[in-house]
């Protein structure tokens, strides 16, 4: 003899699962929503802070201009090598300071800030100044850069 055996779950049955596979893409698609704006916020947040970090380099590389026009006319007025050094402190920007070999000066814009020094090169030297610090620093605690 032929037996069949049948599992019946039910009228309702279909009805549950329908339910359930309902409730589970909702939860899915709230995951993904939730996701995506979380992205969209951290990328707003990358785009502002590399502008930032180019307006500041920029800012810095034409303070450097205007620094070597500086060492240059120095250059060319001076003899030795003291007298190059102190022709630039009597000429430097408001901006900037000389320590010692160092021209330094900041670079700010809002909670960042761009420390920037140069160092002078000697009166026969080919170039008037090299990059000795070029150092990004920001004024954000780290719960405010996540928020």
């Amino acid at each position: 003899m032929n037996k069949k055996s049948s599992v019946s779950l039910g009228p309702g049955a279909p009805s549950l699962i329908l339910i359930f596979v309902a409730l589970s893409m909702s939860v899915l698609a709230m995951l993904s929503l939730m996701s995506a704006r979380n992205d969209v916020s951290l990328s707003e947040r990358s785009v502002q802070v590399v502008e930032t970090v180019y307006a500041l380099n920029e800012r810095a590389e034409e303070s450097r201009r205007e620094l070597d026009r500086v060492l240059a006319q120095c250059a060319s007025k001076a003899t030795d090598d003291a007298e190059y050094l102190s022709l630039i402190a009597e000429n430097l920007p408001d901006y900037a300071e000389l320590a010692g070999d160092q021209l330094c000066w900041l670079e700010t814009e809002g909670e960042r800030t761009l420390e920037c020094a140069l160092t002078v090169q000697p009166l026969d030297a080919a170039q008037y100044s090299l990059w000795s610090c070029h150092r990004l620093i920001t004024d954000l605690s780290e719960e405010d850069a996540w928020n």
